[in-house]
């Protein structure tokens, strides 16, 4: 299976050298995946049997392929609109569980889970980290190790852009240089350019984390789809 570099949607108005810089990172990520051993290993890698691996695929992959289709439908809107409302609301985090939701019945669960974003930790990482986890037993696999590796490069992504979009919005100063701009607040253009760097880094990982986890799936399980 080939996978080519994830690229911003057809019409995107993002700079060319920026798409080629993205294959050359993806081409590069491709690599070191293989070089970890994920593809060299041509027996199924699931550690805990596969009723345990059934059981969390239906549990975590249908979070993973929403968030998977909002980061490429309507994150990708608001990124290249530069819509800082939806950049922050889609990559917020639920509010820390009050004493109101630990009275209802199910502890404030879905309470919260409503107001996390539509490509948060809470919503879509933590699923994908629970399920790289199902991978591996009582040692690490290197499947385990290479999807976990995405997982926080997609972290790294999110936290930025809700940054970026708090610095916008002026609710954050930009303090510490963020994204090596400097310490002054950066302009809309430049934090524009960041963020959709920040989302074709992002689509990378989200890819390269799917490649991983198809690797030797059992054949009764449905691949889980790129970007």
């Amino acid at each position: 299976c080939v996978v080519g570099a994830f690229q911003l949607p057809f019409g995107s108005d993002a700079p060319v050298q920026q798409v080629e810089s993205s294959r050359k990172d993806f081409i590069s990520t491709s690599a070191s995946v293989i070089a970890g051993g994920v593809l060299v290993n041509s027996q199924p890698a699931y550690a805990r049997g596969r009723a345990t691996l059934e059981q969390a695929y239906d549990r975590y992959t249908p979070r993973i392929i929403e968030g998977g289709k909002f980061y490429k439908g309507e994150l990708y809107g608001a990124i290249s609109k530069s819509n800082w409302k939806a950049i922050q609301a889609a990559t917020a985090e639920p509010p820390k569980k009050s004493k109101e939701d630990r009275a209802l019945q199910d502890g404030g669960v879905a309470k919260r889970a409503a107001l996390a974003g539509g490509f948060s930790n809470a919503r879509v990482l933590s699923a994908m980290d629970l399920y790289a986890g199902t991978f591996s037993d009582s040692s690490i696999t290197q499947k385990t190790k290479a999807m976990k590796a995405e997982v926080e490069t997609l972290r790294e992504v999110v936290d930025g852009m809700n940054k970026a979009a708090k610095i916008a919005l002026g609710e954050e100063s930009a303090g510490g240089g963020l994204f090596g701009i400097g310490s002054k607040k950066p302009s809309t253009s430049e934090l524009s350019k960041q963020v959709q760097e920040l989302y074709i880094k992002g689509g990378n990982a989200y890819n390269a984390y799917v490649f991983a986890a198809n690797e030797g799936l059992p054949v009764q399980l449905t691949k889980l789809p790129f970007l």
